[in-house]
């Protein structure tokens, strides 16, 4: 059985110094506004919801360094859960992700508004009213295997739409999220239909890993490109991603939530895994066994992070979309 520690990575590339940006123009820290005057969407780009995921970071920094600023409408550089961040140590890469909660598990009215107390929900309650200004947001985050990396799109036709629209990366993955709390890219208007706001989540690869930094300031400037923030000319010089020749797209039937404090797979699966026969059993939880649901299940992200409440897996089937 595999244990939640079997699976280790070295951390490849260097966390950038943020400091700089701590002071904006938007009254809230590491929050930065830039506007052309000219017509048009107000686009963000945000990194670091987990704090030990360090290519969105290294993404925002590229930006930075290189003045990106729109052609029409608005953008926002936005670093979301700095105090994790800036905890990460090389040492123990895996003790960052939050501080105190998922940052990514908080984005309802209910929880925003509610009476819990956290480090992350002080920081959501802060950026959330910022958030509400946004139209179309790129949040970028890495994974915890060395798994190809993933488009979080979202179960709307207009998330699909926006991945097609971006192109990369080739894997596509359409859900509602987790049962232990709504991510951001969910937040009111980004999952609802009738709504011309829109959000995508991307999954880099692993954390720690070169390729994962790469893809994100790739990703970064191509969704700016794409949405008409900036020219392909000054996106170009950092494509530097192979486009696929065809997207796939996955539909998520659901998660699997972890409902003990002995969950455990059958073997080490870092995700995308296909398993042929429904009712196959992939891990225990507690003494009960963990099923696919039916045939040809593709394993998406199953994690390392094996406590109550979390997903351990998420079920689903590759399906023609036509975005």
């Amino acid at each position: 059985m595999t244990k939640p520690d079997e699976i280790s990575y070295p951390v490849l590339i260097q966390a950038p110094d943020i400091s700089a940006y701590q002071k904006g123009n938007t009254g809230i820290d590491y929050i930065h506004h830039f506007d052309s005057g000219n017509p048009g969407p107000h686009v963000m780009i945000s990194a670091v919801v987990h704090g030990n995921e360090l290519c969105g970071a290294i993404a925002l920094d590229h930006l930075f360094k290189n003045e990106v600023r729109p052609l029409r409408g608005q953008l926002s550089l936005a670093f979301m859960n700095v105090e994790a961040f800036q905890s990460f140590d090389p040492e123990h890469p895996k003790d960052s992700r939050f501080v105190d909660e998922d940052f990514n598990r908080l984005w309802t009215r209910e929880v925003l508004d509610g009476p819990r107390k956290s480090l992350e929900l002080e920081r959501a309650r802060e950026v959330h009213p910022y958030l509400e200004t946004v139209d179309l947001l790129l949040d970028i985050h890495s994974m915890q295997t060395a798994t190809i990396p993933l488009m979080m799109a979202g179960p709307l036709e207009k998330g699909r739409s926006l991945a097609h629209q971006v192109q990369i990366p080739e894997m596509v993955v359409t859900d509602w999220g987790h049962k232990a709390g709504r991510r951001m890219r969910d937040y009111e208007g980004f999952s609802n239909p009738q709504s011309s706001r829109n959000a995508l989540l991307i999954e880099c690869g692993q954390h720690w890993q070169p390729d994962s930094a790469e893809l994100a300031i790739a990703s970064a400037w191509r969704f700016l490109w794409k949405t008409g923030m900036i020219s392909e000319e000054q996106a170009s010089p950092f494509q530097t991603v192979t486009l696929p020749e065809k997207q796939q797209f996955i539909e998520v039937s659901g998660p699997y939530t972890i409902q003990t404090d002995s969950f455990r797979f059958t073997e080490t699966f870092t995700g995308l895994e296909v398993i042929e026969k429904a009712g196959t059993v992939i891990g225990y939880d507690g003494e009960s066994e963990v099923t696919t649901p039916y045939d040809s299940c593709v394993l998406i992200m199953p994690s390392l992070r094996q406590t109550p409440g979390a997903s351990a897996v998420r079920f689903g089937k590759f399906i023609d979309a036509k975005a």
